[in-house]
Formats: C-alpha cells, structure tokens, sequence
C-alpha cells in the first residue's frame, strides 16, 4: 500500500513512546491514516476504547479538525499518566485514566475507534447506542478474509460475521494492507 513515509509529529511520539514502553503491538500506520482521513470528516466527539501509548489517538488528531475533540480511555492508570503528558500541550485529546465503559456517558461519538478487546468482543449494542447517526465505528486488528462466511484460523470469524451482518450499520471490511484489515461502520 502505497503512503508517504513522513508521519505527523505526534505520531512518531506516540509510536516512540510504544517502542519504550514495549508495546509490540499499536495502531498501525495503514489503519492510522484511515483514522486521520475519517476524522478529517467528523466534527464533534472522537473516541477510543482502549488508548494504549495513544497512538490511534494521535493519528486521529491529525486529522481531526479544529472544532473536534478526542476522548480516549486506558485502564493502566501509570499509562494514562505517561499519555495524558504525551498530549498535554494539545487541550482538543482528554486521556481518562479508566475502563473503557467510562467513555460511555461521554457520547454520542461521531467516530469511535474500538481497540480494547473487550469492546470489541461484547459491546456491539452499546456502541450502536453511544455513535451518532452517520457516525463512524473502526475496528481493527483483523486478517483480511476473501471468503463468507468470514473465515480466520479454519473457523468462522463470528465477531467479524456479526458486525458485517448487524442492520443498524453498513460495514465494511477495509484491507490496509496485504495482511490486515479493519471493519469500519456506519451507524444508521
């Protein structure tokens, strides 16, 4: 997949922090610049389930426009501290040192990046509930599947099978790259 090099400068801290904190897997750079293009197209509330070292976050923020703001949740208390100061000069990012159920109250979200995996195993109806209308949800961390229904390790991919089928989005699966791929949905 082709994509200029350069990464936006609080991504490259977010990514430089994830190598020190030795995180060996965050948010893509593929699946980052679909965030930063998805965000661009959003005003309002942006959210993660599941911040990390911030880097969904940051790539959100590069493309999210001035009157937009970006919520996201870590349960490590002592990671949301080192992210909260990563993003501290920049007021439009809140860190919430918290379960990502506490962002739940925050909605309506107009784009929500789900990357906890407990989210993304069990909380398809509460996030149909807390996404605006025409909002956006992502998902990612998936291996690209040619097949239906969705295949992934010899079996079917219920999770991916589910969000597919699901009638208060349109999803779709995106390849970003030869060996992933992210779900992005829309709320009806």
């Amino acid at each position: 997949m082709s994509a200029p090099p350069e990464l936006p400068p609080l991504v490259s801290a977010a990514l430089s922090l994830s190598g020190r904190r030795g995180f060996v897997s965050s948010t893509r750079n593929e699946t980052g610049r679909l965030l930063a293009t998805l965000a661009a197209s959003k005003t309002g509330l942006l959210g993660e389930l599941g911040t990390g070292c911030g880097v969904g976050s940051a790539w959100l923020r590069s493309g999210a426009g001035e009157s937009t703001n970006i919520v996201t949740a870590e349960s490590d208390p002592q990671l949301a501290q080192v992210v909260a100061e990563l993003f501290a000069a920049d007021e439009r990012i809140e860190v919430v040192s918290a379960d990502w159920t506490a962002l739940i109250e925050r909605g309506p979200f107009a784009l929500l990046f789900v990357d906890a995996r407990e989210a993304k195993l069990s909380a398809r109806d509460i996030i149909a509930d807390v996404v605006e209308p025409g909002g956006f949800v992502v998902l990612d961390d998936f291996t690209p599947s040619a097949v239906w229904p969705p295949m992934y390790e010899g079996r079917v991919d219920t999770l991916r099978q589910e969000w597919l089928m699901d009638k208060r989005f349109t999803t779709v699966e995106v390849m970003v790259a030869p060996d992933a791929a992210v779900l992005l949905a829309t709320r009806h």
